[in-house]
């Protein structure tokens, strides 16, 4: 277990990684660079990551995936009224009209592998995540009386995560977020017609 220091040094490092890899590239990411940033020995890189580059490169992916989600707060926390699962929404939009075509973590883990388990364990990782993120939104939602207490709360968030998910990979692959933009009007328009007004 690592001393609080420890882990700022750690968290330090994988920071540092991050931000090369936003400048650089994976392609043109070194260890020498990340050491040269963070300000760390060769001794201190391999203290925190034995197994070297993929270990770090692993580690930045993990580190993208709470930016993922960190991003999206304090919205994504509090999706307790109709008001506030649009500007979650709207935030989402803003969030990855400034990505662009450019996911750090989806190079990180393209370099990595995807069907590596510690990819997959990151992915899984944040998806499951965010999922009960909208989820408890979806509860909120219901203990309110503004959504049908008969929708099923995970359904929803995975359907509308799906949604999402779908609308990054047209941003990735064409620069646009319309389809984003409709993947989560659309859906968040199908959970409030289901509104119980019984």
């Amino acid at each position: 277990m690592l001393t609080r220091k420890g882990e700022q040094t750690r968290s330090r490092i994988v920071a540092g990684a991050a931000d090369e890899i936003r400048e650089r590239g994976v392609d043109e990411f070194r260890l020498e660079d990340v050491m040269a940033r963070t300000r760390t020995s060769k001794s201190q890189l391999f203290h925190y990551f034995p197994d070297g580059k993929e270990q770090l490169l692993l580690a930045v992916a993990r580190h993208e995936a709470d930016r993922v989600l960190a991003d999206q707060q304090p919205m994504l926390g509090d999706l307790t009224t109709w008001e506030s699962w649009h500007r979650w929404r709207d935030r989402v939009v803003e969030r990855y009209r400034e990505q662009g075509t450019d996911c750090p973590m989806s190079i990180v883990l393209g370099h990595a592998g995807r069907r590596t388990p510690g990819a997959q364990a990151v992915v899984t990782g944040l998806m499951s995540r965010w999922q009960e993120a909208l989820a408890t939104g979806v509860r909120h939602m219901q203990a309110a009386g503004e959504m049908n207490p008969e929708l099923d709360p995970g359904r929803a968030a995975a359907g509308l995560l799906a949604g999402v998910q779908g609308g990054v990979l047209f941003l990735l692959t064409i620069g646009d977020t319309g389809h984003l933009e409709a993947a989560l009007d659309l859906g968040l328009g199908a959970m409030r017609s289901q509104r119980n007004d019984s």
